[in-house]
């Protein structure tokens, strides 16, 4: 397969120093709310890549839950290769990829888990279907069919029912990702993209254009 034509021109837009907010998290929220009128497909779908004790990477699509002067929130299993991943090597990368829009934005930072409280909450919003899910998945563990998911989550439904509360699994849980560098990139034509970086300086944040 060849793919060396394969290409768009990004026209969309530009940014420019004038056009940032004065911190990342609020110019954050408003390309979300950007993205979110766009009618862009999930707009809070991130790619997390995380790094292991050995220095392998890996990234995976999350669902962004939270977001605040605090950092990126978001859940999932302790007990996941991502969450065994944060536990050796708390540092880690965010991408929000919206492409329709020709902009993504790239996080890095520091996770540091949420406390029970926050976690027991943000679970309990959740559809019963997903909570029981929960119980029912080893995550990033082997399973030998879907059959045998299928099994598993039976026996969450069967353990829970239908009604009443169902508890916070044992792993399951969340992290606040503190952004310490934050870049908005705009498409641009002739691959001439925007690249405005915000990096944490003292209690504020000094901002530098990067060439593309």
């Amino acid at each position: 397969m060849d793919l060396t034509g394969l290409r768009e021109e990004y026209g969309r837009g530009g940014l420019d120093l004038p056009d940032l907010a004065d911190d990342p998290i609020e110019m954050f929220e408003r390309w979300l709310r950007q993205s979110l009128e766009a009618g862009v497909h999930e707009p809070n779908a991130m790619v997390v890549s995380t790094v292991s004790a050995d220095g392998r990477p890996s990234s995976r699509t999350v669902l962004l839950k939270g977001v605040g002067p605090d950092g990126f929130v978001f859940y999932t299993n302790h007990a996941s290769r991502k969450g065994e991943e944060l536990a050796v090597n708390p540092r880690c990368a965010l991408l929000f990829p919206w492409y329709v829009l020709e902009r993504q934005v790239r996080v890095e930072g520091v996770a540091t888990a949420l406390d029970d409280a926050e976690v027991e909450a943000y679970f309990h919003s959740r559809p019963r279907g997903a909570q029981l899910g929960a119980w029912a998945s080893e995550q990033s563990r082997p399973v030998r069919s879907r059959a045998d998911l299928a099994a598993a989550y039976a026996r969450a439904h069967e353990r829970f029912g239908d009604d009443g509360p169902v508890p916070v699994p044992p792993t399951w849980g969340g992290y606040r990702v503190a952004p310490e560098t934050v870049e908005f990139w705009q498409g641009r034509p002739s691959r001439m993209h925007d690249r405005l970086v915000y990096r944490r300086d003292g209690e504020g944040w000094a901002v530098v254009r990067l060439a593309p």
